[in-house]
Order: C-alpha cells, then sequence, then structure tokens
C-alpha cells in the first residue's frame, strides 16, 4: 500500500446497493437507483470520502455480457449521479467465477468479494487508509471482503440484505445493519447538531 495512505473512503457493492437487484444486470434500460442512493453518495463526497464502487460481475465470466457492457453501464452511472452533483471516484469489478467462469474467467481469484483484492487495489492506487474507510453492501461477501481488508462494514437491508441478515441467526446481532444507503451514510457521517 502506499505510504501515503491517509485518504478516507466508502467502499459500495452497486447491484442491492447503489441500484435495485437485478440478476446480471448490464443493460442501461434496466438500471434504477434504489431512492436517497444519490444523495448519500453526495453526502460521502461532502464529507470527505472516496467513493470506489466494488462489484462482483461473474456474468462477464459466465458470457452473458462483456466488460465493455459492464463499463457503458457504469459511464451511464456517472452520467445520472451528475444531475445529482456527485460521482463515483471509481469503480472496480471481478468477472471471474471459480466454477461457472469460461476461459481465462473460470479462475479462484483474489478480487471476487468475499476476498479483498479489489479493496486492497483500490487503497494502493489511491492512498486509502483502509482502517478508517467503510464497506457497504448487501450480501455476506460484501462484508468479508470489507473485513479482511480492513474496514468497518454495513450490511444494507436492500437488494439481498434483508435474506442475508436472517441467514446469520444468532451472529446478526453483532452486524451494524441499515435499513438503505441512505441510513448507512447517516450512519458512517452523522449530521453536525
Amino acid at each position: 500500500m502506499a505510504a501515503d495512505a491517509h485518504r478516507r473512503a466508502v467502499f459500495l457493492d452497486r447491484d442491492g446497493t447503489i441500484n435495485i437487484e437485478k440478476d446480471y444486470l448490464y443493460r442501461i434500460e434496466d438500471f434504477q437507483f434504489i431512492p436517497g442512493a444519490p444523495e448519500a453518495i453526495r453526502r460521502f463526497k461532502e464529507a470527505g470520502f472516496l467513493v470506489i464502487v466494488v462489484s462482483n460481475q461473474s456474468g462477464v465470466g459466465r458470457g452473458y455480457y462483456s466488460e465493455d457492457d459492464v463499463d457503458r453501464l457504469h459511464c451511464h452511472i456517472q452520467q445520472e449521479l451528475a444531475a445529482y452533483g456527485t460521482c463515483i471516484d471509481a469503480f472496480y469489478f471481478c468477472p471471474h467465477h471459480p466454477q461457472q467462469g469460461e476461459g481465462a474467467y473460470r479462475i479462484d481469484c483474489d478480487c471476487r468479494k468475499g476476498e479483498p483484492g479489489m479493496l486492497l487495489q483500490a487503497a494502493g492506487e489511491h492512498g486509502i487508509d483502509l482502517a478508517q474507510s467503510w464497506m457497504v453492501g448487501d450480501k455476506l461477501a460484501d462484508l468479508e471482503a470489507g473485513e479482511r481488508a480492513g474496514c468497518r462494514t454495513i450490511l444494507v437491508l436492500t437488494g439481498y440484505g434483508e435474506r442475508t441478515r436472517s441467514k446469520l441467526g444468532p451472529q446478526a446481532e453483532q452486524v451494524c445493519c441499515a435499513e438503505d444507503l441512505a441510513q448507512a451514510s447517516s450512519m458512517i457521517y452523522p449530521a453536525p447538531r
């Protein structure tokens, strides 16, 4: 990691956290923000956090869509966020799947969440202090990636979040939960009194 790692970041899962969950989303016309998500992203940035999306996109590896399709959707997200006066600082995605990936995409990588590879790469490239950063997502893999990278974590109950929480059983008491990204933004950066 860079010696000047002093910046704070909020790492965000994409599908089910920023946008409404649709399996293998890649078409622009199917994209829809979860209410309050753009405002939450703007709030993070106004508080001085980098906002970085880290997303498993095994649909690439499975042959459902291409890396270019993912890039096009990310450009669309940036255009939509511009209307709210904000943006994502960087997008990282893992196209692999260890069992269903095709060709070079069928690997057991360190970038697929719950591994921390994407967060570690972003930290190195952007000078991020992971101990002062957060990972927010709707799946256990998001929380595992964040914890393995040394971040604090929040499970949002949008997307697969409710299902994830129910699978945790008694362990759910120890997991920090938010109804959605808007509430997570208030937990990470409470409004001044």
